[in-house]
């Protein structure tokens, strides 16, 4: 790989790092290891071609053009957590998948059954990461970034929290909704 190349290629993680909160490389090989995943059934969930995806991953292209993978891309990630954390067994987070895969997009709350623990109540991580999948749905994070830089002069609470939440890490976001419950 040439000087231009690697440039091109840190370019186009910083843009995912903006727009995805990290590397979408980084986010997909956690997908991959939380769901025992390959690249190609990760390729065929989301609704991408293999070679879409590794370019994806490696930083060859910047950006998911379809509203609707992103959209599947954030269901896989709240179905990765829930898979870590053993909320879901195997067998459901692979039924899941391919309720996920078959998804058009739409709204990102219409399911809260995926957001409850076995007691019904939510967890703080699926509620957070349902403020930041709603957030990253209407605006990409480098807009959201602007749009808190000016209200922060006038409104610096609310721009704290379209920073946190829009373009932040989930575990700053938890921390933060952590700290401003009563």
């Amino acid at each position: 790989m040439d000087a231009a190349q690697q440039e091109a290629t840190a370019r186009a993680r910083e843009l995912q790092r903006n727009w995805y909160g990290e590397p979408l490389g980084a986010l997909f090989r956690r997908l991959i290891d939380d769901l025992g995943l390959n690249q190609a059934r990760l390729a065929g969930v989301l609704g991408l071609s293999a070679p879409m995806l590794s370019q994806l991953m490696s930083g060859q292209r910047a950006k998911i053009g379809n509203p609707a993978v992103v959209q599947r891309v954030q269901l896989l990630q709240d179905l990765a957590g829930q898979a870590a954390d053993g909320s879901v067994s195997a067998a459901e987070a692979t039924e899941r998948m391919e309720e996920i895969k078959k998804s058009q997009g739409g709204s990102v709350l219409s399911n809260t059954t995926q957001t409850t623990t076995s007691s019904g109540a939510p967890t703080v991580k699926r509620v957070v990461r349902e403020i930041q999948s709603l957030l990253r749905s209407v605006a990409a994070a480098g807009d959201i970034i602007e749009a808190a830089e000016t209200l922060a002069p006038t409104h610096p609470e609310l721009a704290e929290f379209l920073r946190v939440y829009g373009a932040g890490r989930t575990s700053d976001a938890v921390a933060h909704y952590q700290s401003h419950q009563s």
